[in-house]
């Protein structure tokens, strides 16, 4: 009988499989394990000349084809196989795509997006693969920026909730699990602290800003286990995130005692030579990635001869890259990959993708991510409250008709939103997911409105056409350059055809917002305002003076005209998702209640940016000379069917030390006729502090759910150890003192309750 070599017997512990293998791997083959390449044209020479150790944007058929090549290797190292898997398993046909990371956030509930992730381990799992590059930790603060959807919004504190939550999800019962898959946390970090809005470009942020605000959710889920982290492409300080020792090796890796496996974003030791320019060559890049610590060298192919030379010339050591390969190959161990590659199982597939339980899941997310920032009493629609046996609305026995208007109103690709099918990063998805599974608010409407009710459907407007870049068709790396978004002019034809449809209604929905093109990397906008014909539309329909319903599906919050802000109602729907259309028609009807809060500031003018509630003390006024400061919708904000009061807000322990636990609680009413579910905000407000700090902060929050008339007690605690500020030394402490306590449904002054309390010494 042979025996097995050591790093293949599973009886062997992880650490010594490890050693030994990586003391078999030849330099190529050590230099190609840190590669992860993007299999889109073909994966032989990648896998066969390359040794890469992972593969992403695969093809299910170059996927197989990969693993086999790999298997076949002359140590048969496995491949880690990875995807942008963000919300939903983007680009396999007919999987679940749920709503935007921004979306998930409104829902303000941990538990919900852990089951989110949880079924998307569970589909991407049974497909092959096992890394999603989420969630995603950057805080949003600059609207501009064309990847806000990603992210769960501007607060640390609930971002740090969530993407626990996410974590906990993705990685299931531990890496053992056959249904878990690897989370990544990025950007780390301070990615999207940019100039001007702009895409990667520098970011200018203090070291103890980062540590104020930046760096506690990555902290957060690098405690939580979550097993690998991506890097930005921004540089700080004139230092590229790639090659930064302070925050990789002194922070991440030090401080916070990270032991998980480093992923660069795309090309980023690529970008250090032909766009950030800190390096000569790929082989000065490739010595200065290896020494700060990366492990994962993502889609820059000539790392692999880089290194290689880089070593010939005494740059780097082959020992140098020991640590790297050390802890991707450990993964793949704990895993178990070399004992069961976890090759695509369509028998599993069949049972698990889109399969009613996640449907299921998906259209209460949906319904949860909905925010209702305004209503005069329209909503819900007369008469469409209740449903019958089918989900279709019963009626009041009123026949009405509605318009359901606007370029978003039919539009499958702006439901699902960024990293969905049809957005561009998959070409095997040129068509995007299957119609037939996704509803938009039209097919909402047809499906769910009552029988004897009429939908009446205009477009109305156009947001963008597209044509090709004049910077040329390539980016200096020799990536395809997009078409760029071209704003679409206002049609008349168009606009008299939807006025006329709402002239005959009862009730008009005007659905609007931004498109694909309008979205993603590279692709930040310079204004906020709905493009193309959109201004004109909700102008002229307006002035028809029908109850005029607008919702905004898109991928940030816009900057919303007068028309709109007149509007009998105003729903906010980021990108809900597959089942997005129906959960908008559904609470419009009044079959769903709303639930959502914002997770993130509405702008009133791009000219406000950045945009978040926690502002820092200390500028002269309060408002510009010619526009209010103040937000048009806040963090935190989000109306229900019903009205809801706050009161008797009482400090239980008002006196306490930096160990102890501030207890407090506060009466919730609801004083309407429906039932609603409060998301009860706690903030807390450090009133006198040894430097500069944000006038309040998120700290906790509770849900609750209240039939109509009921009142509760509601119970609040709060590590006093939470209520801490970054010094001038940047370290993290309590400093004793008077603190308020902040309550309410809202961050806004005016919907909070205040009390005291004291922090003394310990």
């Amino acid at each position: 009988m042979n025996t097995p070599l050591p790093y293949l017997d599973p009886a062997l512990p992880t650490a010594a499989r490890v050693a030994d293998l990586l003391s078999r791997m030849t330099l190529p083959e050590k230099a190609g394990q840190m590669l992860q390449l993007a299999a889109r044209d073909g994966v032989r020479r990648i896998v066969e000349d390359l040794h890469v150790g992972s593969i992403l944007h695969a093809s299910p058929e170059h996927l197989q084809e990969a693993v086999a090549l790999a298997a076949d290797s002359r140590l048969g190292i496995p491949l880690l196989v990875a995807e942008d898997c963000i919300h939903g398993h983007s680009f396999w046909i007919g999987a679940t795509i749920f709503p935007t990371q921004l979306g998930m956030a409104a829902t303000w509930d941990p538990e919900l997006v852990e089951r989110v992730a949880r079924a998307t381990a569970v589909e991407v799992a049974a497909t092959g693969i096992h890394w999603t590059f989420s969630p995603v930790l950057c805080i949003a603060r600059d609207l501009r920026w064309g990847r806000v959807s990603e992210t769960f919004g501007e607060d640390p504190f609930l971002i740090g909730e969530l993407a626990s939550a996410m974590v906990r999800g993705y990685q299931g019962d531990g890496l053992a699990d056959p249904t878990a898959i690897l989370a990544c946390a990025k950007h780390f970090a301070g990615y999207s602290e940019t100039q001007g809005g702009r895409d990667a470009s520098e970011a200018d942020i203090s070291r103890r800003k980062l540590r104020s605000w930046f760096l506690p959710p990555f902290e957060r889920v690098a405690r939580e286990g979550c097993r690998t982290f991506m890097l930005g492409y921004q540089s700080m300080d004139g230092v590229p995130i790639t090659i930064n020792n302070w925050l990789l090796n002194e922070v991440l890796r030090g401080e916070w005692g990270y032991t998980g496996t480093l992923v660069t974003d795309w090309d980023n030791v690529g970008r250090m030579v032909w766009e950030q320019k800190v390096a000569a060559d790929h082989s000065e890049a490739a010595a200065l990635a290896v020494k700060a610590g990366n492990d994962m060298v993502m889609t820059t192919p000539d790392f692999f001869e880089g290194a290689q030379d880089a070593v010939a010339k005494g740059m780097l050591e082959e020992a140098d890259l020991d640590a790297a390969v050390s802890r991707i190959l450990t993964l793949k161990f704990e895993l178990g990959l070399f004992e069961n590659p976890r090759l695509p199982d369509p028998a599993r597939q069949a049972q698990v993708i889109a399969n009613p339980a996640h449907t299921a899941l998906n259209l209460e997310v949906a319904r949860r991510s909905l925010v209702l920032l305004r209503n005069d009493g329209t909503l819900p629609l007369a008469g469409g409250s209740t449903a019958d046996a089918a989900g279709r609305a019963a009626g009041d026995g009123t026949a009405r008709t509605v318009a359901v208007i606007g370029p978003n109103a039919d539009d499958p690709h702006t439901i699902l939103g960024d990293w969905a099918g049809a957005s561009g990063q998959a070409e095997w998805l040129p068509d995007g997911h299957p119609r037939e599974m996704i509803s938009t608010v039209l097919d909402g409407f047809r499906a769910h409105a009552p029988a004897d009710w009429t939908v009446v459907h205009a477009r109305g407007a156009e947001i963008v056409t597209t044509g090709p870049d004049p910077e040329g068709p390539y980016f200096p790396d020799g990536q395809p350059r997009p078409d760029v978004a071209v704003p679409a002019e206002p049609d008349a034809a168009m606009i008299a055809e939807a006025v006329a449809a709402a002239q005959a209604a009862d009730y008009v929905v005007a659905v609007v917002g931004d498109r694909i093109e309008l979205v993603g990397e590279t692709k930040s906008t310079a204004t906020l305002e709905l493009v193309g014909g959109q201004v004109a539309l909700l102008d002229a329909l307006e002035a028809v003076g029908k109850p005029l319903v607008v919702v905004l599906v898109s991928s940030k919050p816009l900057v919303l005209p007068p028309s709109a802000h007149r509007a009998a109602a105003i729903v906010y729907a980021f990108n809900p998702g597959m089942r997005g259309g129906q959960a908008i028609a559904e609470l419009l009807l009044g079959l769903a209640e709303p639930t959502g809060r914002l997770p993130i500031s509405f702008a009133r003018h791009a000219g406000q940016q950045p945009t978040y509630y926690n502002q820092i003390r200390g500028q002269h006024g309060t408002r510009y000379a010619d526009l209010t400061q103040a937000p048009a919708f806040a963090f935190g904000e989000g109306l229900s069917y019903s009205t809801v009061e706050y009161a008797d807000l009482h400090v239980l322990t008002p006196e306490v030390r930096a160990e102890d636990t501030v207890r407090a609680r506060v009466i919730v009413r609801n004083t309407g006729a429906r039932p609603v579910t409060e998301t009860v905000q706690v903030y807390v407000t450090d009133t006198v502090t040894s430097v500069t700090w944000a006038e309040k902060e998120l700290k906790t929050f509770r849900q609750v759910v209240l039939a109509p008339g009921e009142a509760r007690t509601v119970d609040l605690e709060l590590p006093a150890a939470d209520c801490t500020l970054v010094d001038t030394a940047g370290r993290r402490v309590v400093e004793p003192g008077a603190f308020e306590l902040l309550v309410g449904p809202s961050s806004r002054e005016s919907e909070l309750l205040r009390a005291d309390f004291t922090v003394f010494a310990g």
